[in-house]
C-alpha cells in the first residue's frame, strides 16, 4: 500500500510551475502570430500536454492515497477533488475542460484546433496556479 507522498505532489507542482513560466513567454503573442508559426504551436502544445498530464497525475495520487478513491477517468479526477473539497466549484469548472484538450494533444486526434490551443495559454496561466495552491493546501 502506497502512502500519500507530499514530495511527489510538490515535485510535480514545481514542474508545472516551471512549464507555466515558459508558457508565459507566449502570453503576449497575437493569434495571428501564433497561427503562422508551426514550431511555436508545437512548443505550446507540448507544454500544455505536460502541464495537464502532471495535473492529472497529482489528482490521481491525492485521490488514491488521501481519499482512497479511484476516479473513473481523467475528468472525474477533477470532479472527485471537488467532491472532497480539495478545490472549489469555480476551479472545477475552469480546469476540468483541460482534460479534453490534453486528450486531443496526447492522442493527436484528426485535427488540433490551433485557436483552442492558443486560448489554452491564457487559461492555463490564469487558473492553474490557483488550482495548485488549492490542492496543495
Amino acid at each position: 500500500m502506497m502512502v500519500f507522498d507530499s514530495k511527489l505532489v510538490n515535485r510535480k507542482a514545481s514542474l508545472i510551475l516551471n512549464d507555466l513560466k515558459i508558457l508565459s513567454s507566449y502570453k503576449n503573442l497575437s493569434l495571428k502570430q501564433y497561427l503562422v508559426d508551426y514550431l511555436l504551436q508545437l512548443q505550446v502544445e507540448r507544454l500544455l500536454e505536460r502541464i495537464i498530464g502532471r495535473l492529472i497525475d497529482i489528482n490521481y495520487h491525492i485521490l488514491k492515497e488521501k481519499y482512497q478513491t479511484i476516479p473513473t477517468d481523467y475528468t472525474d479526477s477533477f470532479a472527485q477533488l471537488f467532491k472532497h473539497k480539495a478545490i472549489n466549484k469555480k476551479l472545477l469548472d475552469t480546469v476540468k475542460p483541460a482534460v479534453g484538450l490534453r486528450n486531443i494533444l496526447a492522442h493527436e486526434y484528426d485535427t488540433i484546433d490551433p485557436k483552442k490551443v492558443y486560448a489554452g495559454i491564457n487559461l492555463a496561466l490564469k487558473h492553474l496556479p490557483a488550482y495548485l495552491r488549492q490542492i496543495i493546501n
